[in-house]
């Protein structure tokens, strides 16, 4: 055997060695590395299907409550809503919240429901909720002409950016209008018609109202592109005599028989 040929076996066993060490060194790190994307993933899968079995179960729990609050257990529903509201995932609390609120409108406990909305106002995260429960309190409202207690609730949704700034200009007309103060139902109506957004639903049912209000003897809302209603195109004709100076005269000769004719 050659000097070469021992020397580059001795370089290759060497070599396998210190790979070997390297293994032993490494190993237990890749095995954990490995172990820790496994137990990832699955805790990931478990998470989902967890979460999943669970917004089932509140779905169904959900849907049973509100089918038993359209039906004549009204104890029952109650009772269901308060376990999905206790017990139920993801965004079924927050529905059964609203539902359980409806419920005590359909009973007729009309100060509970709007205490139950203000309090879904203040205990939700997202704004949209939070209008929603406002509006749909302020709505209760309507039928004792509170306009203050319905501006308070609904002011702060009647800016251009909240989507729910023609709803909340709804509920604030009707209650102006059931309050008697009709000039100011016109104007927050005819805010509604101005309104590129509103739907076609929405502003003929609010040309209805302005309809009624105007028969009631509300002024109509006069809009910057709208003459105002004093301004006439026609000439005002004087009421004062007009003298000899003033009267108009005749380019054409007149005829001796038209002057005896006129004469006494």
């Amino acid at each position: 055997m050659s000097n070469d040929t021992l020397l580059r076996e001795v370089d290759e066993e060497l070599r396998r060695d210190r790979m070997r060490k390297l293994w032993r060194q490494s190993a237990p790190f890749i095995f954990g590395a490995a172990a820790a994307v496994v137990l990832l993933v699955a805790g990931y899968e478990g998470w989902n299907w967890w979460t999943d079995s669970n917004s089932a179960r509140s779905s169904d729990q959900f849907y049973a409550a509100a089918q038993a609050a359209d039906g004549s257990d009204l104890a029952a529903a109650e009772k269901a809503l308060d376990d999905v509201i206790a017990q139920g995932s993801g965004a079924y609390p927050a529905l059964a919240q609203f539902r359980d609120a409806s419920l005590l409108a359909q009973q007729g406990k009309i100060d509970e429901a709007v205490a139950a909305y203000d309090s879904l106002a203040t205990t939700q995260s997202s704004t949209h909720l939070r209008e929603l429960a406002l509006v749909m309190g302020a709505n209760l409202l309507i039928d004792k002409g509170d306009v203050p207690a319905v501006e308070q609730r609904v002011g702060g949704s009647i800016v251009p950016e909240s989507p729910m700034r023609n709803a909340a200009r709804e509920v604030l007309g009707l209650t102006q209008y059931k309050a008697g103060q009709f000039d100011a139902a016109m104007t927050t109506f005819q805010a509604i018609i101005d309104d590129p957004l509103a739907s076609r639903d929405l502003q003929s049912r609010v040309q209805i109202y302005i309809q009624q209000l105007r028969a009631e003897g509300a002024a109509p809302v006069v809009t910057s592109e709208e003459p105002p209603a004093d301004v006439s195109s026609e000439p005002v004709a004087s009421s004062e005599p007009v003298t000899s100076s003033e009267a108009p005269t005749s380019s054409e000769p007149v005829s001796s028989a038209e002057v005896s004719s006129s004469a006494p």
